[in-house]
């Protein structure tokens, strides 16, 4: 067994998990990041970056990367697919809040890898793929971490563990606690194509949400592909989910000519609203999916995790650097990101998920209808904007003491 000594311990190397070891790195605190994947893993799930997650990443320099390898989007619709109805929101009008008045479209693997390879340059700080996090036990003065790689075991002792190890994070397991919430009772399925939407769709966007009570569609632009989601009932297999013969019908209906169609991925997956009990548990933390699930519409999901990894890891800087003391610090960390998520992620994205799915007893038609008067309402549009743009969450997060 080999060991090794460290001030913190960051499981998990995806977009989170990254940005948490690169924060502290360039901060002077020696970081050892663990992952289990050979590499950053080539995740096609998350690819918007919202303004206040970019003016996070420009502190590290790296937001004008992404702006490059991405698609600015300022405008993002509402639409409605059996009239083809668009309501349209515009961030160019909150550009007085944030200098970066747009979403960025880029997959997440692209910051992973960007940031575990500058993590390695700076001092102090390793990065370690195929190292599996298996268990670890902490006492008052620090962790004990044991991490699986192909030939041995690594025992690690450090001052903190901080686990971002996603939705079946191990972290969280190992602690034990509760992860309150729902599954969504159905199944999404992801393609991602070549074929130019745009050319084909009128009026169509980088982002787009397409209401329509029987099958509601997300379709999203990244730079070399289109992402199109779709639901599935929950009992079809995935077998037939996956088969040449789903992909068009979905298409079918979308463009009028599915087999002509080719998709370079077929995903499937579970969408679940959880939220973990606690975020803190004495020297472990948990961000990111290990702390929080959300639905994917609206894109606040990874963006929701680097913010936790930003709060918690200026919170462990004041720890070290400025003498602050360890239980104050987490205890604001665990108020502030625990109240954010439920009071604000976990609402917007069910409210997000609704607008869109529900049909039953007009329900949908009403929701349309708001939806519309707020776009009609210059007020009440830029609270819009500033609420799915997520810097009301993070204005209200200040205010939590």
């Amino acid at each position: 067994m080999r060991h090794l000594k460290t001030q913190v311990v960051i499981a998990g190397a995806g977009p989170v998990g990254s940005v948490a070891a690169y924060y502290l790195a360039m901060n002077g605190i020696d970081v050892i990041l663990l992952e289990s994947g050979v590499d950053c893993a080539l995740d096609l799930r998350a690819s918007t970056f919202h303004p206040p997650t970019l003016e996070m990443l420009d502190q590290f320099g790296i937001t004008e990367k992404l702006i490059a390898r991405g698609l600015k989007a300022p405008i993002y619709h509402f639409r409605e697919r059996k009239t083809g109805e668009v309501i349209d929101f515009d961030m160019t009008e909150i550009a007085d809040e944030t200098r970066f008045p747009y979403r960025i479209q880029c997959e997440q693997y692209h910051l992973s890898r960007m940031l575990s390879e500058a993590v390695l340059a700076q001092p102090g700080a390793d990065v370690k793929f195929s190292h599996r996090l298996v268990g670890f036990n902490q006492d008052q003065d620090g962790v004990d971490i044991y991490a699986e790689s192909p030939t041995d075991i690594l025992q690690i002792r450090a001052d903190f563990l901080i686990g971002a190890d996603g939705s079946n994070s191990i972290v969280r397991k190992w602690l034990d606690v509760d992860f309150d919430g729902f599954t969504y009772p159905e199944k999404f399925l992801c393609y991602t194509t070549e074929e130019r939407l745009e050319d084909k769709l009128p009026n169509l966007c980088h982002v787009n949400y397409v209401s329509d009570p029987n099958e509601w569609m997300v379709l999203l632009k990244v730079p070399s592909l289109w992402r199109v989601l779709v639901p599935a009932k929950e009992e079809q297999p995935d077998a037939e989910l996956l088969a040449d013969h789903k992909k068009n019908d979905v298409f079918d209906r979308l463009l009028g000519d599915g087999a002509g169609v080719a998709t370079e991925h077929r995903t499937i997956y579970r969408v679940h609203q959880r939220v973990a009990k606690k975020f803190v548990h004495d020297r472990v933390s948990i961000i990111g999916d290990a702390a929080h699930l959300n639905n994917p519409i609206g894109g606040f999901g990874m963006n929701s995790g680097i913010h936790d990894a930003f709060n918690l890891c200026d919170k462990l800087v004041r720890i070290y650097n400025d003498a602050a003391d360890a239980d104050s610090m987490l205890g604001l960390f665990e108020r502030q990101r625990h109240k954010t998520t439920h009071d604000f992620i976990q609402a917007q994205t069910i409210r997000n998920m609704e607008y869109l799915s529900e049909g039953e007893d007009g329900v949908h038609d009403k929701r349309k209808e708001e939806m519309m008067r707020l776009h009609d309402d210059p007020e009440a549009r830029r609270g819009f904007l500033l609420r799915q743009s997520m810097i009301e969450s993070l204005e209200l997060e200040k205010a939590v003491a």
